[in-house]
């Protein structure tokens, strides 16, 4: 089979329910995410899907590198913030193998159209990391008006040039990817399209609410803005633009061989719907990391799959170079593992153990199996996820070897880490000063 254009759609902060083949429900409108629902249901849904980690940038680390973040300075970072303009250190190396440098050494087109979130040039940059072509913004969160990160500063780039666009970001990067297909069609690589959407992230704006945008210059947070009414819609400006985006693949007889693959880079934020998980961005409860998952591939995938399979982010990295039958760099091996097994066969399994580490509230996860181990703030617990996914039952006192053993494994894989590094900074951008904890 001729190997596969593959479109890797990211979405930033959504939470596990937010769409409704999640269990999420309609808005006033109607439904929130009707094209993304029907990718689900024409392909794969993944139920146990996880984030690398809570935050985006780290997740971003494991998600571009097919890797365990943690081996990389910059994603120590909780997030990468602005301030980290000019820095040589808090950035991906443009020496280490990424998803797109492979793909790009196996002849595919490459591209990023939306949130890089790396570090910054001259030192980083998506072009300086696999990538022939880029077009987004280079920092954590912008305006979706002016395009201006959270010191004021325009941030929107074209390459390695500032780029001035009028209109809201969601439906520019969705037509930018329209675009980029448009002019894939016309010739004869396979392509790769890293689609990394801002939203639903804040502020809190619809593409009705460009009178908004001077007066949350000066906090991006919005922590007096926004509703649930709001950040559904903004959902829903992303799924319409992901249906262009699906029109156009169509229009060129291109949809067949294209792998869709769709998820956030953590669990939702402050409006989200994460049911029926607790907790959410920065936490390593099931609400901070579980996701949703879809893959829409109708060459190889059947239609309305649905798999309890075990995985991370990095894991679709390393599915797509296998996809591609692009090898890694040995010199780099991967700690993603392939999902084509379960993408061909919806009734594959295997044994997947993850694990996660945070320095904030000096968090520790593990999941392997029904199991999960979690510590925060110095409190441990031992969970049953089907049977309890709120983590409401801690089971540490009634099994205490199977927490201790999961405790060791834990301590056995954080070894083959680096340490954290005592200067890694947590960027928290409200409290319960702002707002009462979930």
């Amino acid at each position: 089979m001729t190997r596969p254009n593959i479109i890797f759609i990211v979405a930033d902060d959504l939470g596990y329910a937010d769409l409704g083949c999640y269990g999420g429900r309609d808005a006033a409108f109607g439904p929130v995410s009707p094209v993304l629902d029907g990718l689900a249901a024409n392909g794969l849904k993944l139920t146990q899907g996880y984030s690398n980690s809570p935050v985006c940038s780290p997740t971003r680390f494991a998600m571009i590198t097919a890797r365990y973040q943690y081996r990389l300075r910059g994603a120590a970072e909780e997030p990468i913030n602005s301030r980290s303009r000019g820095s040589t250190t808090l950035g991906l190396p443009t020496e280490h193998p990424t998803l797109p440098s492979l793909l790009k050494a196996g002849g595919y087109r490459t591209a990023l159209i939306g949130k890089w979130h790396l570090g910054y040039p001259p030192t980083f940059g998506p072009l300086r990391s696999g990538y022939d072509e880029f077009f987004g913004p280079m920092s954590g969160g912008v305006d979706y008006f002016t395009h201006c990160d959270s010191t004021g500063r325009h941030d929107l780039w074209l390459g390695e040039e500032d780029r001035k666009e009028d209109g809201y970001l969601t439906d520019i990067l969705s037509k930018r990817a329209v675009d980029y297909v448009e002019r894939m069609s016309k010739q004869d690589a396979p392509f790769f399209l890293s689609l990394h959407y801002t939203a639903p992230h804040w502020p809190w704006e619809t593409r009705d609410d460009a009178e908004k945008a001077p007066l949350v210059k000066d906090n991006l947070f919005d922590l007096a803005g926004g509703n649930i009414h709001v950040y559904r819609r903004m959902i829903h400006h992303m799924d319409e633009g992901i249906g262009w985006i699906m029109a156009a693949l169509e229009k060129h007889g291109m949809a067949d061989n294209t792998l869709v693959v769709f998820t956030s880079d953590n669990g939702g934020e402050r409006f989200s719907d994460n049911w029926p998980l607790v907790g959410g961005k920065m936490d390593l409860t099931e609400g901070g990391i579980r996701v949703p998952w879809i893959a829409h591939w109708p060459a190889v995938i059947g239609k309305g799959g649905e798999s309890a399979q075990l995985c991370m982010t990095m894991d679709w990295s390393a599915t797509m170079l296998d996809a591609a039958g692009v090898s890694a760099d040995p010199a780099y091996p991967l700690d993603g593992v392939s999902l084509m097994p379960v993408l061909k066969d919806v009734k594959r399994s295997f044994r997947r153990p993850l694990h996660w580490r945070m320095n904030h509230r000096g968090q520790e996860a593990m999941r392997d199996g029904d199991w999960k181990y979690l510590k925060v703030d110095g409190n441990e617990y031992l969970f049953n996820i089907p049977a309890d996914e709120r983590e409401r039952a801690n089971l540490g006192k009634k099994e205490p070897q199977r927490l201790a053993a999961m405790r060791e494994d834990w301590l056995a894989w954080n070894a083959t880490m680096p340490a954290i590094p005592e200067d890694a900074t947590v960027s928290l951008g409200y409290s319960v000063k702002d707002m009462p904890q979930r």
